[in-house]
């Protein structure tokens, strides 16, 4: 039997934005991270209309 790990839409986008961060800067795993959290939570408070 295969382990199977239940992954978050909020955490597959927080990855989604991690890469971009990491790919297209000079920041480290941790520095990418926490700023695609805030990017995520950023993106998330937009009102619908706006977007």
């Amino acid at each position: 039997m295969s382990d199977v790990q239940f992954v978050s839409r909020y955490e597959q986008r927080v990855t989604f934005v991690q890469e971009v961060l990491r790919k297209n800067s000079k920041l480290g795993d941790k520095a990418s991270r926490d700023l695609a959290v805030q990017v995520v939570y950023a993106i998330d408070h937009i009102p619908e209309s706006s977007r």
